[in-house]
């Protein structure tokens, strides 16, 4: 009896797969060696973790990509996909409140402790329109570019949606260039107070997830190559620009709220 006449469904069950026990393994092994790390053992003790969980990454993308092109992912599949990654944003938009909350927690109620003012007496904080506003316009800009590759590949032009994504990647890159040279040269490190903790804190999460989002991208990047989107059926390429649309606008209020709000400027 084939598979299409013994399924009796139109969703697609999972084969057994190694990667959810790696995975976790993989995250067991980062997260303690992160804490040695943290208590003084060399940088190089997170290596065997990290290289486990891009390992695992790397896998499992490859087997969900190769599903992409048999009959598993049919309609209900996708629309699956869609509310998946909605909810992923979702939870992702949860885990920003909170480092938000703490911010404004702490600004509107300064304490006693940093001279009952925001920002905390003596502490110099960051010109927001100096690197803050050119990294706004890298990632407004990479907004503006990711877009434009959706429309290109709903019009069937791959070619220069290949383009579209190459220059919003590279934006991303920049953009992550000019945050490492604002944190070289803060005029605050991490273990400064309030201040500097929830700004590092906020700020360099979502440092991680533009990393995120640009690997994210150049997966997309190297796909669209090979042509493996079409106008009918480009969900993989859609949920990295959702992504995308996502960091940006996080980026917006943390510039605005942080940056410019934080600094007394506004």
């Amino acid at each position: 009896m084939s598979k299409a006449s013994a399924q009796t469904h139109p969703f697609h069950i999972v084969q057994p797969s190694p990667w959810p026990v790696v995975g976790s393994l993989s995250v067991l092994v980062l997260t303690v060696s992160g804490v040695l790390y943290m208590h003084g053992e060399p940088l190089w003790i997170i290596f065997p973790g990290l290289a486990m969980l891009v390992f695992t990454l790397i896998g499992w993308w490859r087997d969900v990509i190769a599903e992409s092109f048999t009959e598993d992912h049919t309609a209900p599949v996708k629309v699956g996909f869609r509310y998946g990654m909605a909810l992923f944003i979702l939870t992702e938009v949860m885990f920003f409140f909170a480092f938000f909350w703490a911010y404004f927690h702490a600004a509107l109620f300064p304490s006693a402790e940093i001279g009952g003012v925001w920002p905390p007496k003596g502490l110099h904080t960051i010109e927001p329109f100096d690197l803050p506003y050119l990294n706004t316009l890298l990632l407004l800009l990479s907004g503006t570019t990711v877009t434009w590759a959706h429309f290109d590949v709903i019009e069937g032009r791959t070619k220069d949606m290949v383009q579209k994504i190459g220059f919003t990647v590279l934006l991303g890159i920049t953009f992550l260039g000019v945050q490492a040279y604002e944190y070289a040269h803060a005029p605050f490190a991490f273990k400064g107070g309030i201040y500097p903790a929830t700004f590092f804190m906020a700020t360099g999460f979502h440092g991680f997830h533009v990393f995120i989002g640009t690997v994210f991208l150049i997966t997309s990047w190297f796909r669209a190559r090979r042509g493996h989107f079409t106008p009918d059926d480009h969900f993989g390429f859609e949920a990295s620009a959702w992504y995308w649309h996502f960091v940006d606008v996080v980026w917006l209020f943390l510039f605005v709220s942080i940056y410019w709000w934080g600094s007394g400027a506004l």
